[in-house]
């Protein structure tokens, strides 16, 4: 007599088919098929999860730049002024600055410029 999965092996099925939700195809009914796409979709979560974090700091920087640059700075100029004058401000402040508080960056740029010139 062969032992049959039973309902552990439908929960472990239904558990996959719930994540698979959405997926087109076969990719979302048959399990077989729905398993690697689970896994396939779960390491590109994973991925695009640390990816993010350097989309977020890039974007950062090139507003930080064009800021600078409309007070004829670069950006390398600016961020050595500002290490120089110890002030610690990470990118993503910076580049709200840049865009809401336009009197206090540019006091920042003023900063810069008279360290590094």
């Amino acid at each position: 007599m062969r032992v049959k999965g039973g309902y552990v092996t439908r929960r472990r099925h239904k558990k996959i088919l719930k994540r698979a939700k959405g997926f087109r195809g076969a990719r979302k009914n048959c399990y077989r098929v729905a398993k690697n796409a689970v896994i396939k979709a779960l390491t590109n979560e994973y991925a695009h999860r640390k990816k993010r974090k350097r989309d977020f700091r890039r974007l950062w920087i090139m507003r930080i730049n064009a800021a600078a640059r409309e007070h004829g700075l670069s950006y390398s100029k600016f961020i050595n002024g500002l290490k120089q004058s110890n002030i610690c401000l990470n990118r993503k402040v910076l580049a709200h600055m840049a865009i809401n508080d336009r009197e206090g960056f540019e006091k920042l740029v003023e900063i810069a410029k008279a360290k590094v010139a």
